[in-house]
This record gives structure tokens, C-alpha cells and sequence, in this order.
């Protein structure tokens, strides 16, 4: 899997965590924040056939996730997708909060309770 293949998703480098507190805090109602995650997931591009070929499709879900990584030196980056709109938008968030960082990175992350 060439990184030519996965490049284009704009979480974790335009689109930041950052970006994301910015956009949701002023949110108050659910449906606001629905919206929100779904105009999200519309910029996660497609994944083609190859690449969930090549990802893990995400078992228990009721729309079909896949979510895959490939590695480049000590940083990782993640693609996916889903059918379902607020999953693909849920996607991006976390996307947006792992993408292009080493596994420590990610675990200090989780400790922090970013993710």
C-alpha cells in the first residue's frame, strides 16, 4: 500500500484537534452536532475496493467500518470508512486525533484523555 494511496484525508493535519474543539463547542443541540459529524465525514474520501480489501472490517457494527493503518518510520496513518454517515464522521474525529503519530504518541493520547 503506497502513502500516494492514502494521501488526501485532511484529519490529523488541516482538519486538527484544535479545529474540531473550535467547531463543536458552540454546538448545543444534538442535531447540531449530528450535522456536524456528518459534514465531517463527507470530507473522509472513499476508500477504493483495494484498500478495504487490505483494512480490517470493524466486526458488531451495524453499518460495515473498515479502519486500516500503514506505517512510515516511527509515524502511522490511518484510513477508513463506513456506509453509515455519522460512522464515517466518527471516523474523522478519531482520525483527526491518531493520524501521522507514533504508537507512543497515541497511548499518551489515550492517558490524556484526548481520545
Amino acid at each position: 500500500m503506497t502513502s500516494a494511496a492514502l494521501a488526501g484525508h485532511p484529519f490529523g493535519t488541516v482538519i486538527t484537534e484544535e479545529t474540531l474543539k473550535q467547531t463543536f463547542a458552540p454546538l448545543q443541540q444534538w442535531e447540531d452536532k449530528y450535522r456536524q459529524l456528518i459534514l465531517l465525514g463527507k470530507q473522509l474520501p472513499a476508500l477504493s475496493d483495494d484498500l478495504k480489501a487490505q483494512a480490517k472490517e470493524i466486526a458488531g457494527c451495524e453499518n460495515r467500518v473498515w479502519l486500516g493503518v500503514s506505517v512510515s518510520g516511527e509515524k502511522l496513518h490511518f484510513f477508513g470508512d463506513s456506509e453509515g454517515r455519522i460512522v464515517r464522521g466518527l471516523l474523522a474525529v478519531l482520525l483527526t486525533a491518531v493520524e501521522g503519530k507514533s504508537r507512543g504518541g497515541i497511548a499518551d493520547a489515550f492517558a490524556a484523555g484526548v481520545i
